[in-house]
């Protein structure tokens, strides 16, 4: 009997920590949105947060959209300027991979249009827009009689046009290189069948079709810059760098959305997520006393003390004055108390400065509840402020759990 508790205590234990690795361990100095401005959060999407990723899908879908219904279109036109200009022995080779062409298209946007915030999916679109038309040509080239291909009119521009496609999305330098590069394999390849490879009329079009790719990256540098200063603007709290309360809003919802979609995933049903909602205990005191300069100093400070006591994947944000909210991925209630009184200790260890490097005495308290996947998103943080306000009561520097839930 005490060997079958033992065991159920331990499974239990163990399966909390592993929904807990849901999300990545803690990274020391880590923030939801790494710097706005840098190349390097233009050269790859490493460094952007999962919310930033979200926003980013939906406006590559709008331009996989928009660029995919104009291929759409062009697609079928261009079968009336072969019939026009190519021969009958040539039109047949065209014919078949301009229907499959237009095919693949319908489908990419189909897709695309049903994908929502599918992140993979948008960006196998984007790839997909891209790809099937160099696929096209390819086919062309290679199954195209080597007597027939000065009559092939208008294809070659095919490559210079994907090119310059590429600054319509705004893709990361790295995958726009990627897709580049690419295109200039399918630019040497059409030279090397029609014989103008190593002669100045192909270097004339290598030359050119390079230039136009580092246009397009530049563009889609300038893009993704403008995106990711825009995202922060709207979203983080200028003071703290943190979610602002909208955004937090916005991210239970998608939270919320995660938990339904894992529901039945696992044995025990959907992932865990907790909620803490604390403030700065006497914090006015502190702006009459020092300033409010100094006032806000503390504020930017204690966003750096959750920040370091919370994981990569989990979310911080500042829920209006000096009061922060913390959302834990995968962390139920038991283990969200721990991490709330790790915080609560980090919080009145760590020593804020005044002006003259004086130390500013600072606790804080907080209010833990647990985030239910078919409630409203504004519940949860209701009853963690019930909690919150518990604890003031209570003496304040406390972590109080809420009292109730939803039924």
């Amino acid at each position: 009997m005490v060997f079958s508790k033992l065991k159920e205590a331990r499974n239990s234990e163990r399966r909390s920590r592993r929904l807990d690795l849901l999300a990545e361990p803690p990274e020391a100095g880590h923030e939801l949105f790494v710097g706005f401005s840098s190349l390097r959060d233009t050269l790859s999407s490493r460094h952007h947060s999962r919310d930033f990723a979200f926003a980013h899908a939906r406006y590559l879908r709008s331009r996989v959209l928009a660029l995919g219904i104009i291929f759409a279109i062009l697609s079928p036109l261009w079968i009336v300027v072969d019939a026009l200009v190519l021969p009958t022995a040539v039109l047949k080779y065209t014919l078949i991979g301009r229907v499959v062409l237009m095919l693949g298209l319908v489908a990419v946007l189909l897709l695309a249009l049903f994908s929502q915030e599918r992140i993979r999916r948008i960006r196998f679109c984007a790839g997909m827009l891209l790809a099937l038309p160099a696929a096209f040509y390819t086919l062309v080239l290679v199954m195209l009689p080597p007597g027939e291909l000065h009559n092939l009119v208008g294809y070659g521009f095919i490559p210079f046009l994907l090119v310059a496609s590429l600054s319509v999305f705004p893709f990361t330098l790295l995958e726009s290189l990627f897709a580049g590069i690419a295109l200039l394999a399918l630019q040497v390849f059409s030279q090397v069948v029609d014989g103008s490879w190593l002669t100045g009329h192909g270097a004339e079009a290598f030359w050119l079709l390079s230039s136009l790719l580092a246009v397009a990256m530049a563009a889609n540098h300038f893009q993704l810059s403008l995106l990711l200063r825009l995202y922060r603007q709207a979203t983080h709290d200028p003071l703290t760098g943190l979610f602002n309360r909208g955004a937090l809003e916005v991210h239970l919802a998608k939270i919320q959305a995660w938990q339904r979609d894992t529901e039945g995933l696992d044995s025990a049903g959907s992932v865990p997520c907790s909620l803490l909602m604390l403030d700065l205990d006497n914090f006015k005191q502190i702006n009459d006393t020092f300033g409010h300069s100094v006032g806000d100093g503390v504020l930017s400070q204690f966003a750096d003390v959750l920040i370091r006591q919370t994981r990569k994947h989990d979310c911080t944000a500042r829920y209006g004055g000096e009061e922060f909210v913390v959302l834990l991925l995968g962390s139920g209630q038991a283990r969200a108390m721990e991490i709330a009184e790790r915080i609560r200790f980090a919080v009145e260890a760590f020593e804020f400065l005044d002006r003259n490097r004086r130390r500013i005495p600072v606790t804080t308290s907080i209010g833990v509840t647990q985030l239910m996947q078919d409630e409203p998103a504004q519940e949860a943080p209701k009853r963690a402020d019930e909690a919150l306000y518990r604890a003031k009561h209570a003496g304040r520097n406390r972590v109080m759990p809420a009292e109730s839930f939803p039924a």
